[in-house]
């Protein structure tokens, strides 16, 4: 091996090693995988879950405010509303203007919602206990952090 190559692999090591974008894209995974896990029987993933819940406490949500509060892009909401919608989980109605459209959950969803709590909670406790307490508590911190600092998409 090359004096070159042996660089490279040094510093391919260190990004495995303490590449933060690694390590969260591997959190996720494992803590997706135990929520959708718990809410197949519902026929619910956590990412329609996360936006139930977001429009649930927003009552009536616009597009963009959606994609800014979830940090979703457009076309990762528009494909899980897409799917929403055909179940009967959310509606859409015309916004202030022609180009818009405002978001709210039927009553259908917010049954599911309702249903669908239990099986959370369950899947919080597993998150909790593959993670640990502690750092549940830290990542909290941090994603309020995140949100209350305005931040929202990095170009």
């Amino acid at each position: 091996m090359t004096r070159t190559d042996e660089s490279l692999q040094s510093k391919v090591a260190l990004i495995a090693e303490e590449c933060i974008a690694v390590s969260l894209r591997l959190l996720t995974r494992a803590v997706t995988k135990i929520y959708n896990h718990a809410l197949r029987p519902h026929g619910l993933t956590v990412g329609q879950m996360n936006i139930l819940v977001a429009a649930s406490l927003m009552g009536q949500a616009r597009h963009q405010d959606m994609c800014r509060v979830l940090f979703l892009d457009k076309s990762t909401l528009s494909r899980d509303l897409t799917r929403m919608r055909e179940r009967g989980w959310i509606s859409e109605s015309p916004g202030d203007d022609a180009r818009s459209s405002v978001i709210s959950v039927t009553a259908r969803g917010g049954r599911l919602l309702e249903k669908a709590i239990p099986a959370w909670e369950h899947a919080q406790q597993e998150a909790t206990a593959l993670l640990g307490a502690q750092d549940v508590s830290a990542l909290g911190r941090v994603a309020k952090s995140l949100r209350s600092s305005g931040v929202n998409n990095v170009n």
